[in-house]
C-alpha cells in the first residue's frame, strides 16, 4: 500500500496558480477533467477542487511517466510531481512538466462524465458524481463560502450562535407539515379510544423535525439580546417544484428592543455584506455563473450592494398590481398572498431592484407576527428580489400576552401546548423582531442556478432520499 504524506508537500491547484514566482518541485494531485495525447506529449488538465480552474500538466515523451499515463482517461486520480515552469500556452500562468504520475483511482467508457456539458437535469441522477463537474464545483464552494460569511456577518455585530433543536413537538408555522418522529410500530401502534397514544412513544408526546427554530430562538433573544440560529429544517410538503426541497437550511436571526424597521434594516445590511462578500471572494466562480448559467448575473448582484431597498405597505404593491392592466396566472385582491409572478411584478418592473413590502393581512400571515392598530394587518416584511421574489421573511413578534392567546386561539392552537413560549411574555417581556431566510433560496439567487436542487449536496425531496 502506499503511504501518502500528502500535508507534507501536496500544494492545491489553487496555491500553485496564484503564484507569484515558479516553486521548483512540486506535488498536487487530484482528478483529471481531459487527456489529450499526441504523439511526443500528453497533456493532463488536472482539478482538486480548490478552484475553478484547471492545473495542466505535460508529461512528454521523455518522461519516466509518459508510458503509465497512456491508461488514463477522464475522471482518473493522479498525483504529479514535477516542475512547475511558466505556461507558453494561453489562459494560465504556469503549468506542471511532469516527472512523476502515481495512479490512484482509473476510470473506464462507462465513466458518465466523459463529456464536457451536461443538462443539470442528468446530473441529478447522478447526485453522487456531480460535485466533479464545473458547475457544481462552483456551487459548492460558493455554499461554503457564504456559510463562513453568515457567521462573520453575526458574530461582528454581537449576535449570539444558538443551536436550536431538529426534533421538536410544536409546529411553528401552524401548517402541520412536519416529518414525524416515533418508535412506535407503525404497523400496530398502540391506541387509546381508537387514537395513537403518543404517551408511549419515545419522547412521551407527538414529536416530528423542525420547520423553524424561531421559537425556541426567540427565547434567547429576551435572555442574550441578539442571537441567531443557522441549520436544517424541514418540510412534509408533497411539492415537486423548482423552489421547494422538503430538507433545507434556514438563517433566522432574533432580536430583542427590535421593531419592524429595525428587522428591514437587519435584513437589508444582511443580505448586502452577503453579496459583497461574495462577490469580493466568489469571483472566478460567480464568473463562471455569469458566462454559462445566468447572462448579467454580476450586474444584477453589484446593483444590490450598491442599492437602497425601496419599501412599500402590502396594500400600495396590491393597488399597483391592480394598475398594472397585467394579466397574471393569479388574480389580485386584497387579502391574497401574493405569488411570486406578482413578487417578481414588483421588483422587476415597478421598482426595478430589491423591494420590502410591509404590513400583510393577518389572515395570511403566522399567529406569533404582531397586530398593527388597524386591526387588519400585522407587522410583517417579505423582502423581494428580482429573479427570485421573496428571500426574505420576518416580523416584529406579538409580544403582548392577551392579544397572542386570542390569536393562538384563532389559529386553533391550544395554548397549553407552547405555555413554555407564552411565559416569556409573562415575565420580563419585551418588544422583539427577526427574520428567516432559506440558504437555498439564497444560494439560486447568488448563483442564478434555477432549481434548488442544484445548490445543495443532497437534495430530499418527495420519492428521492437517496445516499
Amino acid at each position: 500500500m502506499t503511504t501518502l504524506d500528502w500535508r507534507k508537500d501536496r500544494i492545491r491547484v489553487k496555491t500553485l496558480l496564484e503564484a507569484d514566482r515558479e516553486q521548483g518541485e512540486v506535488f498536487v494531485q487530484g482528478w483529471l477533467r481531459t487527456v489529450r495525447r499526441s504523439k511526443d506529449v500528453v497533456f493532463l488538465a488536472l482539478s482538486d477542487g480548490s478552484c475553478h480552474a484547471i492545473l495542466q500538466v505535460v508529461v512528454p515523451e521523455d518522461s519516466a511517466a509518459f508510458d503509465s499515463v497512456k491508461q488514463l482517461g477522464t475522471g482518473a486520480c493522479v498525483g504529479i510531481r514535477g516542475e512547475m515552469v511558466a505556461s507558453p500556452g494561453t489562459g494560465q500562468r504556469w503549468e506542471v512538466q511532469a516527472r512523476e504520475v502515481t495512479i490512484y483511482g482509473l476510470t473506464d467508457e462507462e465513466y458518465p462524465l466523459q463529456k464536457k456539458r451536461h443538462t443539470f437535469e442528468f446530473l441529478r441522477s447522478i447526485t453522487h458524481l456531480r460535485p466533479r463537474t464545473n458547475a457544481f464545483g462552483a456551487v459548492f464552494r460558493v455554499r461554503s463560502r457564504m456559510s463562513h460569511a453568515i457567521h462573520i456577518f453575526f458574530q461582528d455585530r454581537g449576535f449570539v450562535y444558538v443551536h436550536t433543536p431538529i426534533i421538536t413537538t410544536n409546529d411553528c408555522e401552524g401548517a402541520g407539515e412536519m416529518f414525524r418522529v416515533s418508535t412506535l410500530d407503525p404497523e400496530n401502534p398502540p391506541r387509546v379510544d381508537g387514537r395513537i397514544s403518543w404517551h408511549d412513544d419515545f419522547f412521551g408526546s407527538k414529536a416530528g423535525l423542525t420547520v423553524s427554530g424561531q421559537l425556541q430562538g426567540e427565547l434567547f433573544a429576551t435572555a442574550l439580546t441578539d442571537i441567531y440560529t443557522f441549520g436544517p429544517t424541514f418540510r412534509a410538503e408533497n411539492s415537486n417544484t423548482s423552489r421547494h426541497a422538503s430538507e433545507f437550511w434556514m438563517i433566522e436571526p432574533e432580536m430583542a428592543f427590535a421593531d419592524l424597521a429595525a428587522d428591514c434594516q437587519l435584513a437589508e445590511d444582511f443580505l448586502r455584506f452577503l453579496v459583497g462578500y461574495a462577490l469580493e471572494h466568489c469571483g472566478e466562480d460567480l464568473g463562471f455563473f455569469n458566462q454559462f448559467v445566468s447572462p448579467g448575473l454580476l450586474d444584477r448582484l453589484e446593483s444590490v450592494v450598491a442599492t437602497d431597498f425601496e419599501r412599500m405597505t402590502y396594500t400600495e404593491a396590491v393597488e399597483k398590481l391592480q394598475k398594472s392592466n397585467k394579466s397574471f396566472d393569479f388574480p389580485v385582491e386584497w387579502g391574497c398572498d401574493l405569488q411570486s409572478e406578482h413578487e417578481r411584478y414588483l421588483t422587476e418592473n415597478v421598482i426595478g431592484g430589491p423591494l420590502f413590502v410591509t404590513d400583510y393581512p393577518e389572515g395570511i400571515k403566522a399567529f406569533y407576527m404582531r397586530n398593527n392598530d388597524d386591526g387588519k394587518t400585522v407587522a410583517a416584511m417579505d423582502l423581494l428580489v428580482p429573479k427570485v421574489g421573496e428571500l426574505i421573511g420576518g416580523s416584529q413578534r406579538e409580544e403582548r400576552l392577551d392579544v397572542l392567546q386570542h390569536k393562538m386561539k384563532a389559529f386553533d392552537l391550544d395554548p397549553k401546548s407552547l405555555d413554555w413560549y407564552l411565559d416569556t411574555r409573562r415575565w420580563g417581556n419585551c418588544p422583539h423582531a427577526g427574520f428567516g431566510l432559506g440558504f437555498e433560496r439564497f444560494l439560486m439567487y447568488l448563483t442564478g442556478m434555477e432549481n434548488v436542487r442544484d445548490v445543495i449536496p443532497f437534495p430530499r425531496t418527495p420519492g428521492n432520499a437517496m445516499f
